[in-house]
């Protein structure tokens, strides 16, 4: 590793961290609040013809109402598969189909189904600190070797060390502040 390569260990850490934090939000997005959001649906694989497509990339979705989903595919023979794809995702969500536009109707959550959202945000909040935590160890393991290679002292090493944690410690609460709002969203009726 070269000095222009430990000069940029904190950037690219951050950037990565940046990266995890974002997938994690992305994914707190697909989980059902009791709102109509185009995110519950735009990741659903449709078999289309032969083919796993996105949602997304086969129809135009958007939530003319707080508790309303429509879907209007590009291509209307592909009505019937999208349809299949989202009864089979275990959203809890039955379609309405006019044969050219898929309505979704977002029912109320059940106290239960709040509770099993928590947790799954919970999990994949765990998932994300994870990752978190391997980004840490992987920059403190090249700012080590860094170190051993001369191209740090053992005072400058110490310093970056204490830099990649406290890079850890702020991703890690802003993943606690994202979980708590998304709990929050979640246990509000």
């Amino acid at each position: 590793m070269s000095e222009s390569n430990i000069s940029e260990l904190l950037p690219q850490l951050k950037a990565h961290m940046a990266k995890a934090e974002e997938a994690m939000r992305h994914d707190f997005a697909a989980v059902r609040t009791g709102k109509a959001s185009p995110a519950l649906v735009e990741g659903i694989l449709v078999d289309y013809y032969g083919a796993p497509t996105r949602l997304r990339d086969l129809a135009n979705i958007s939530a003319p109402e707080a508790r309303l989903l429509t879907i209007q595919p590009y291509d209307i023979s592909a009505v019937h598969a999208i349809e299949k794809a989202i009864i089979a995702s275990n959203l809890g969500i039955m379609p309405n189909s006019d044969g050219k536009i898929l309505r979704l109707p977002i029912p109320e959550l059940s106290e239960e189904r709040r509770i099993a959202l928590v947790k799954q945000v919970k999990q994949r909040a765990e998932e994300g600190k994870v990752a978190i935590r391997n980004l840490r160890r992987d920059a403190n393991d090249s700012a080590k070797k860094a170190q051993k290679g001369g191209e740090l002292t053992e005072d400058e090493l110490k310093k970056l060390l204490d830099d990649i944690q406290k890079l850890t410690d702020r991703s890690i609460e802003d993943i606690d502040k994202s979980v708590a709002s998304k709990e929050k969203e979640l246990m509000s009726i």
